[in-house]
């Protein structure tokens, strides 16, 4: 059975249960499992990164490419 096959089937399995305490283990399970994976994957960011994003978002700035926070949460709020 490939990946695919296997995430289906593990949703399939998922939807069927119906015991909530199940439920709240698979959850830390999968949020615990994710930043254990994120933390064996992370890389610090290089000065050189890290001096080209400033860059990138000096010339955002410049260019008038960015939104005030304010403005981004009444855009998220129509979202919904």
């Amino acid at each position: 059975m490939n990946l695919e096959a296997r995430k289906i089937s593990l949703v399939q399995e998922f939807l069927n249960i119906n015991n909530e305490k199940i439920i709240a283990v698979l959850e830390n399970f999968i949020i615990r499992s994710k930043s254990i994976n994120f933390d064996e994957n992370f890389e610090p960011m290089t000065m050189e990164k890290f001096n080209t994003e400033i860059d990138l978002a000096l010339e955002d700035e410049k260019n008038n490419r960015i939104i005030a926070a304010i403005d981004l949460k009444a855009q998220i709020q129509e979202w919904n």
